[in-house]
């Protein structure tokens, strides 16, 4: 997936991708976490700025709450 490194990603973007991957993965959260880190980071949180990776630890937070993801 390509995406733009200028602009920050939201919380509610990367909430939406960990729920896809979850659904179609059927895998933990913290598995969720991992793959999603691993596309789009490339386990480098510099990668697509420190505003979006901030973005992304919150929506896992919101994620992993959720009781389906557990």
């Amino acid at each position: 997936m390509i995406l733009n490194k200028g602009g920050k990603l939201s919380t509610a973007y990367f909430l939406s991708y960990l729920e896809l991957v979850a659904s179609f993965r059927q895998c933990s959260a913290a598995e969720v976490y991992d793959i999603v880190f691993e596309r789009l980071f490339d386990r480098d949180k510099a990668k697509l700025g420190p505003a979006s990776f901030q973005a992304f630890e919150t929506a896992y937070e919101q994620f992993s709450k959720k009781p389906e993801s557990l």
